[in-house]
């Protein structure tokens, strides 16, 4: 079955399941807006797995949201008090499993305009392929300097997370004009939920460029079980303990 899902500016993903017949469609583009990926031809987990992590990140982010209240009450009376006129989250559409486009929320962690700034930065780029990273980015405001390094304005990402749009584990969600660029081979990053964590985060974040993350991604979609979610889920507060990858 080929699962069709349109994207921003009329761009679609189109996810078809793994046969050698089609082979030669994984690099195929149709009208210049449909973009094809052929399905890696790997054993699929057992359906109890899917079920098994659907039940771990429904607890998982219910349990976080209650515990982490006062954390996150905190942040956000501190991330309006730096900036009283501007909002204490930041909601962006991102691409999730099978093209599908969701928006994904953080707390706030650049100036208002950071998006309109953005074109004039491009060229300080310091990571490869469809991804912008800048470790000195002048959008990003004090308070934001913080939470980034420390990961906080990642944890709103836990109700699109309870709302199924997102999975505790899986590859970094990508922006609809990272997802423009991705070659058929890129896009088979998108055969699995994305997710707050995973293989890219816990192996050197910022400092991985593009390629090295999708082959990380795509490992972790060979390999996944609820075994390895957790063994990841562990290794990644171990990481921000003392993290120096994030920016």
């Amino acid at each position: 079955m080929i699962n069709k899902t349109p994207l921003q500016d009329e761009t679609a993903v189109t996810v078809l399941p793994p046969s050698s017949e089609l082979e030669d469609l994984a690099s195929l583009q149709i009208d210049k807006s449909i973009r094809i990926a052929t399905a890696p031809d790997l054993p699929k987990p057992a359906t109890t797995y899917f079920v098994q992590k659907r039940i771990v990140d429904f607890l998982g982010s219910l349990f976080g949201l209650i515990l982490l209240s006062p954390l996150l009450l905190i942040l956000a009376i501190i991330i309006k008090l730096e900036d009283k006129k501007a909002s204490i989250f930041f909601s962006q559409e991102r691409i999730g499993i099978n093209g599908r486009a969701f928006k994904m929320y953080k707390f706030r962690s650049m100036v208002s305009d950071a998006e309109k700034q953005l074109e004039a930065l491009l060229s300080q780029n310091e990571t490869t392929g469809a991804m912008f990273k800048m470790s000195n980015d002048p959008r990003v405001t004090k308070v934001g300097r913080f939470i980034r390094k420390t990961s906080l304005d990642e944890l709103p990402q836990l109700w699109n997370v309870l709302k199924g749009d997102m999975s505790l584990v899986g590859p970094r969600p990508p922006l609809p004009r990272e997802v423009k660029e991705y070659t058929a081979y890129d896009l088979q990053r998108l055969l699995a939920l994305p997710g707050c964590t995973g293989l890219w985060q816990i192996s050197g974040r910022s400092n991985i460029g593009f390629n090295e993350m999708v082959e990380l991604d795509l490992e972790y979609i060979k390999s996944r079980s609820i075994k390895m979610d957790l063994l990841i889920i562990l290794k990644t507060f171990k990481v921000l303990v003392g993290s120096k990858d994030a920016y």
